[in-house]
């Protein structure tokens, strides 16, 4: 494989990938400060929490989907610089994943103690859980709003806003957080409520900043209200068509988490704690892969667009250098700091040697995952096969992963090493698929109308 000498698609590739990046640091950051912030308050208020995070998480993975349909379709259109359909896909994304959200919204409202029990059983975390919903969930409407539009913005290219919006919501959600959660300045103590507070203040703050900045700044797209209220019938139709199983793929990773969950929480408290430590960097560096397959998605449905074949197949080889670059030096990176990041700690000798044990097989998982979450979800997503995606996870998740980790944590009683690997066996497994497939070139399909 050689590199290409196309110095406009490294800049490209670079610029969207690191942007990208940061705005997901920053997004697991809110995460990362409200279970700090509510783990000093009250473990039982922090566990109902965690709970909410579950439904919050289906919700963030069916409004990405949404997103992400959308952005495959109107790539392309926007590689032959055709601005109408990409607006209309818009308005289409924008209706789908506000239907989403309200149906979520309609369902926790409806049954709240039944949808936090789902994920403990324990009255004093449900009832901690249902006093953050009933604020929480008023977010799910702007959330879905903000995130349609903002994947408007990654098609054409523009993606600095995301970031500036992600650390002004940062900002305002941990200080409203602090502020609230005990009472500080002579505010009340609100406990989760004054977090949710916090978190629907910040998703209302960038819902109308981004909708000022695409609906009146942007001069590229220039959307307008009317036409968001209005839908096309055939770019409707090859919306669904294309975003079906992207959002399909969404629900199921979102339900293989909350599984994946529940096996992790039977492990013994060691190996609990020992993976609470090991995952938290793990996630820090894994949105390096995360943008990276954002900024390929978009790249290539641009080149498909073009109807460049050769250009694909060049940008294909040099994604897959790049990517394995990539994840090798994440793998190295985490190896390079396990030992300062233990001695963060102070830990039992046992669960310090699992934590370590985990960290060195997270760090191969950053190296597979890192070339296969690229190919599949970004290059050959990106490209055009959204129904691969689907078929991936069904076989890998489905009929790999969680069997293998069913079997292994509550028939053999395995290791807590063995239950981790069994985890994540799918990242190893996808990147067959994924060079023999990536590297056909069968995934490439036009998805325009002559006429759009």
């Amino acid at each position: 494989m050689t590199l290409t000498k196309d110095k406009s698609f490294y800049q490209s590739f670079f610029r969207l990938a690191l942007a990208l990046m940061l705005q997901q640091a920053v997004v697991l950051s809110v995460n990362l400060a409200d279970n700090i912030m509510l783990g000093s308050y009250s473990e039982t208020a922090l566990s109902g929490v965690a709970a909410v995070n579950q439904i919050q998480f289906i919700l963030q993975q069916l409004v990405h989907a949404a997103s992400n349909g959308m952005i495959v379709l109107a790539s392309q259109y926007w590689g032959q610089q055709k601005l109408e359909p990409v607006r209309r896909l818009v308005s289409v994304a924008l209706w789908t994943a506000v239907g989403i959200a309200a149906v979520l919204f309609a369902c926790v409202s409806l049954f709240p103690h039944t949808a936090v029990g789902i994920f403990t059983a324990d009255r004093a975390i449900v009832a901690q859980g249902m006093d953050y919903l009933s604020i929480v969930r008023f977010s799910y409407l702007f959330f879905a709003f903000t995130t349609v539009l903002l994947g408007s913005m990654r098609i054409v290219e523009k993606v600095k806003i995301a970031l500036y919006v992600s650390v002004i919501a940062l900002a305002i959600n941990c200080s409203i957080n602090y502020v609230l959660i005990k009472g500080q300045f002579g505010f009340p103590e609100l406990g989760v409520r004054g977090a949710a507070i916090g978190t629907l203040t910040a998703r209302i703050v960038e819902c109308i900043i981004v909708g000022v900045y695409v609906l009146r700044k942007d001069k590229l797209l220039h959307l307008e209200w009317k036409g968001l209220l209005q839908m096309e019938k055939q770019l409707a139709q090859d919306y669904v068509r294309v975003s079906l199983p992207i959002i399909l793929t969404g629900f199921l990773w979102g339900c293989n988490t909350a599984l994946q969950t529940v096996i992790l929480g039977h492990m013994s408290a060691n190996a609990i704690a020992a993976h609470s430590i090991s995952s938290t960097i793990f996630l820090f560096l894994k949105v390096t892969s995360v943008g990276a397959s954002s900024a390929a998605a978009v790249l290539t449905g641009k080149a498909v667009g073009n109807g460049n074949l050769d250009k694909v197949k060049e940008y294909t080889k040099t994604f897959q250098i790049l990517f394995l670059g990539i994840g090798t030096v994440l793998g190295i990176v985490l190896l390079l700091i396990r030992g300062p990041l233990l001695g963060l700690y102070t830990l039992a000798p046992e669960t310090e040697g699992l934590a370590s044990t985990f960290i060195l097989i997270e760090a191969s998982v950053l190296v597979v995952m890192s070339y296969q979450m690229c190919m599949n979800t970004g290059v050959i997503c990106g490209g055009g096969d959204t129904r691969y995606v689907l078929v991936m996870d069904l076989v890998s998740i489905w009929g790999i992963v969680i069997p293998l980790s069913f079997a292994c944590a509550f028939w053999f009683h395995a290791s807590p090493v063995i239950v981790l690997l069994s985890l994540n066996s799918d990242q190893y497994f996808k990147c067959i698929p994924a060079a023999i497939y990536g590297n056909s070139y069968r995934w490439v399909r036009n998805l325009t109308r002559r006429d759009g």
